[in-house]
């Protein structure tokens, strides 16, 4: 069975530094699964890696598709699965890198979506519901027919609470019935999984670091240019954490101060749901970075646990 790591994690815990340093380490490359970072044109309130940063380690899955594009976790996986499948084939190891927690389930619990269910029709009604009746109204629904899903999936996330809802309506089976499901049919690849974490307090305020470091490289002057491009409001990547408010403050409804502290306030929020969503997760070898932030300590570490699984790096 073909082998990946998976390194996963809150945003700001420091997943990018240490997957390009390992990947150095084993001859590996990195497939992103990050939601955001999936997107061209937006790179400083992604943080996405810079070409410096990446040190010559081949990333995938990053800058693939333009901010107005619709993009599913379905197609997240089928993409995921063609790269770690082409990295293998090179004989080089793939190191599955991000926050984004509904992807990483979709590849290590090999979930199916059955994403061909599509209604369109259906879609716009829901959407207008949220528009005119408000974003909890149309959760509410979802929390009637999937408490489940509804818990996982926040009430601002429409996109994904008009999914969830598209799926009970044509199979009569929540979401959470059929990912469960999907469970029983093991994936191809033998996943190790690593998890970062630290204290709340401590990530927070690299949070909040990582944030003024983002102003300072320019995300008003990157937002301003995605407005020029055409991306305003009604685009989809437009409404992530970093984007959304600074957005806000352009328009005018909010101050500059305000917009960053929404953005670091939201950041945090979504750091916390982070946590929560991978703490379920089975079978995560943690790493406590309050303990340790010495890399090539947290690389040796890594080698030990793939070892003892039998595989050879």
């Amino acid at each position: 069975m073909n082998n990946v790591i998976v390194i996963l994690g809150p945003t700001a815990s420091g997943k990018t530094k240490l997957s390009i340093e390992l990947a150095k380490d084993i001859d590996g490359e990195i497939v992103s699964a990050d939601s955001m970072q999936i997107y061209k044109y937006m790179d400083i309130g992604t943080a996405k890696p810079t070409e410096e940063e990446k040190q010559g380690i081949k990333h995938h899955l990053i800058d693939e598709i333009t901010p107005d594009e619709e993009f599913s976790v379905a197609r997240f996986q089928q993409l995921a699965v063609k790269y770690i499948d082409d990295i293998i084939n090179r004989g080089k190891v793939p190191i599955v890198c991000g926050g984004t927690g509904l992807y990483i389930d979709s590849l290590i619990y090999n979930i199916e979506f059955g994403d061909t269910i599509c209604d369109w029709e259906l879609r716009e009604r829901l959407k207008k519901e949220a528009l005119e009746k408000g974003n909890e109204y149309l959760h509410n629904k979802l929390k009637e027919i999937d408490p489940e899903a509804a818990e996982k999936i926040h009430m601002n996330n429409v996109k994904r609470v008009i999914r969830a809802i598209e799926v009970y309506t044509y199979t009569h089976k929540t979401i959470s019935m059929l990912q469960k499901e999907s469970r029983n049919n093991p994936s191809k690849y033998r996943f190790t999984v690593f998890g970062l974490t630290m204290g709340r307090e401590k990530l927070y305020e690299r949070i909040n670091q990582r944030v003024d470091k983002m102003i300072e490289k320019g995300l008003v002057q990157e937002v301003k240019k995605l407005i020029e491009m055409g991306y305003d409001k009604s685009t989809i990547a437009m409404q992530g954490i970093g984007y959304k408010e600074i957005l806000s403050y352009l328009r005018g409804e909010t101050s500059f101060d305000e917009a960053v502290y929404l953005l670091k306030r939201n950041t945090r929020r979504y750091a916390k749901r982070q946590f929560t969503w991978f703490k379920r997760m089975e079978d995560v070898h943690w790493i406590n970075l309050d303990e340790t932030q010495d890399l090539q300590e947290i690389i040796k570490n890594i080698k030990d646990v793939v070892a003892t699984s039998g595989i050879i790096l």
